[in-house]
């Protein structure tokens, strides 16, 4: 490791759970961000500054005024500009040392395979249903363990999934709203640091996950009420049915 990395990563060295064996472990890995938006920006910024070796984000919208007030990956000079191109500037910005692959383009059924394949860890931060389902699908299907987050108005909530060892999305949720009740931070509003909260969680799932230190989110949904200051956790069980994951272990 090189000088500048030692002091770089002084900080988290120093933690028994990551050491110089951890750090370098955490320099070869490969994570996939899907959306550079709310949960996207602050989860992307920590796992550069974390030194994640490769960090590819995949979005299709450029910068937007109302996303400034939580998605602090862009500035006002972004607006405009593509999501992913703002983020890499941003990203490579905090740390140089860290491969930022843009991808500006939609996730569909067509592409899903293609990129899922060459990660380590895929990291959740979309805001609609049917990314959502589909990042699921894909991660299972791959056996890629998946971090997942959600926010509306004060309230967020997160998950990590290890396919074939713990509940994935489906299992939680078999099937999505109905759109006529469902909303989506356009309809409903958020707070931005509920955002704030929910991608920190995800980013540190994502190191212990990388790691394979400590308790992970498995099996548990953590919900945060930014109102009452409060979490809760949600037992979050596998199900013999889900047409997903079909509640099967790892052999």
């Amino acid at each position: 490791m090189r000088r500048v990395d030692l002091a770089r990563y002084a900080r988290q060295i120093l933690l028994p759970e990551v050491g110089g064996g951890g750090q370098l472990k955490l320099s070869k890995a490969r994570v996939l961000i899907v959306g550079a938006g709310g949960l996207g920006s602050p989860a992307a910024l920590y796992l550069a500054g974390a030194g994640v070796g490769q960090l590819t984000l995949i979005d299709n919208d450029p910068v937007d005024l109302t996303n400034l007030h939580r998605q602090i990956l862009h500035g006002t000079p972004d607006l405009g500009t593509p999501k992913v191109l703002s983020a890499r500037r941003r990203l490579t910005h905090l740390n140089p040392g860290v491969r930022v692959k843009p991808l500006n383009k939609r996730l569909t059924s067509r592409n899903v395979d293609a990129v899922f394949k060459i990660q380590d860890l895929i990291l959740d931060g979309s805001d609609n249903f049917d990314t959502r389902y589909l990042v699921n699908d894909a991660a299972v299907r791959h056996r890629v363990p998946l971090v997942w987050g959600a926010v509306l108005r004060w309230e967020g909530q997160a998950m990590t999934v290890v396919p074939g060892r713990s509940a994935c999305y489906r299992c939680l949720f078999p099937e999505p709203p109905d759109p006529a009740v469902a909303q989506s931070c356009a309809d409903g509003g958020v707070l931005g640091p509920i955002a704030g909260v929910v991608g920190a969680l995800m980013a540190a799932e994502a190191v212990k996950v990388l790691l394979g230190v400590g308790v992970p989110l498995t099996g548990r949904l953590l919900q945060y009420d930014g109102r009452a200051a409060r979490f809760r956790e949600r037992a979050a069980n596998r199900r013999g049915n889900c047409s997903s994951c079909g509640g099967r272990d790892v052999h």
